[in-house]
């Protein structure tokens, strides 16, 4: 019989030494997308809703403000600018396809199995071309990806999206998987930190995340007695991200963006029914309250000082953020609440702007826009000079996910890095 002193040693060599570090970062869209400017005329004909003058009026206003003007009564320090638009979003569905589909744009009809059959097969191929950038610039074999998660709200099958990737990357078939439905816009933060445990806790592990979304599962035309919807009609978009998460990296073939230090989940006090979806024949329903920015801003220094306490960090300035992009009032609720600077948000705000809220995959996009900008400036660090920072995700529940990151150098060639 094995001795527990040699147990031990077994389960300390199944771990890494490091803690994990995000080692690539890969985005994709569709080709196709629509200016917020021209969507509520797009949107209020082909779903055979001209007829609803005033309504149309008032999603025109949602286009332009977003939930800003949903809430101003209750958010009298901001005014409505530039920076509370979205200027563009990517979606899958185009006019032919809804003209093939009737029933996904006419409210209420039974649509799941349209919905169901294009999805299956979109969400996992929008996948890869994420996952195709990211191993690309992680510079390693597909084959030393060791495990896959995957995260989506945009369909369910079986087997799932994630066995769809395997297939379609051509990735080996001891590929541990994961799969994550259904958890909405906090999952892109969820899939992260279940990465950490995996890369940590297995040594030599690298683990592929991928969030893919396609807004088919929730497209529905207006009506009056789900006012709620048109904000979503309004907000999300379609796209997809994959990263590279593994410890102990090797410096002479991987180049380390992030150290992920810490992750926590809360579920928000208060919160239920905030934000709710109910997959039904017509779709996935979702339902929105307006208390959603206060019910983050009232609770969100707790989930801070609990996770930055540690590091000695009270000052919500000294860090940068990687903020999921949900509206812009949300992002002005959290800014006043904190006292944050403007620039603080910059690269959420750039992500809402030019891809909407693409639920799972938006943190992702931030995080993407972060290091790009980063390094563009000639900054230190992949935090824009800073060393610490904030990966806030929040959706459904209410559940907040808060990660820690470590940034790390930008400019240093991955040869010298010994």
């Amino acid at each position: 019989m094995a001795s527990s002193i040699d147990i031990a040693a077994m389960r300390e060599a199944q771990r890494a030494r490091g803690p994990a570090t995000i080692l690539a970062i890969g985005t994709a869209t569709p080709p196709n997308f629509v200016y917020q400017a021209d969507y509520p005329d797009f949107y209020f004909r082909i779903t055979e809703s001209e007829h609803m003058v005033d309504l149309k009026e008032k999603f025109k206003r949602i286009c332009m403000y977003l939930m800003l003007l949903l809430y101003k009564l209750i958010h009298p320090y901001k005014s409505a600018g530039d920076k509370s638009t979205v200027r563009k979003r990517h979606m899958h569905l185009t006019e032919e396809y809804l003209k093939e589909n009737p029933n996904i744009y006419k409210y209420g009809a039974p649509s799941l199995d349209s919905r169901q059959e294009e999805l299956v097969v979109e969400v996992p191929k929008l996948g890869k071309e994420a996952a195709v950038k990211a191993i690309g610039e992680w510079g390693e074999p597909k084959s030393k990806i060791t495990h896959l998660i995957f995260g989506t709200t945009s369909g369910v099958n079986m087997p799932g999206a994630d066995f769809q990737l395997v297939k379609l990357l051509g990735l080996h078939p001891s590929v541990k998987r994961f799969i994550m439905y259904q958890q909405g816009c906090f999952a892109g933060a969820t899939a992260l930190r279940l990465a950490k445990d995996l890369a940590e806790n297995n040594k030599g592990a690298r683990v592929l995340v991928v969030c893919s979304e396609i807004s088919t599962v929730t497209f529905s035309g207006p009506s009056y007695t789900h006012l709620d919807a048109l904000v979503g009609q309004a907000l999300f978009g379609d796209g997809a991200a994959a990263l590279v998460v593994g410890s102990d990296p090797d410096l002479t073939t991987e180049r380390p963006l992030f150290e992920i230090v810490s992750a926590a989940q809360m579920i928000l006090p208060d919160s239920e029914g905030a934000i709710c979806g109910r997959l039904r024949e017509a779709g996935l329903v979702f339902h929105l309250l307006k208390d959603v920015p206060e019910i983050i801003s009232m609770n969100i220094e707790k989930a801070l000082t609990e996770a930055f306490s540690p590091l000695g960090i009270a000052d919500w300035n000294s860090v940068f953020w990687v903020a999921h992009p949900g509206g812009p009032v949300i992002l002005d609720e959290l800014e006043h609440k904190l006292g944050l600077k403007e620039e603080k948000m910059r690269a959420t705000r750039h992500v809402l702007s030019e891809y909407g809220n693409m639920s799972s995959v938006s943190v992702l996009f931030v995080l993407d826009e972060m290091r790009n900008k980063s390094a563009e400036n000639g900054a230190a660090t992949t935090g824009e000079g800073l060393d610490w920072g904030v990966l806030l995700g929040f959706g459904p529940g209410m559940t907040v996910e808060t990660l820690v990151l470590h940034s790390l150098p930008t400019t240093v060639p991955i040869a010298t890095r010994l």
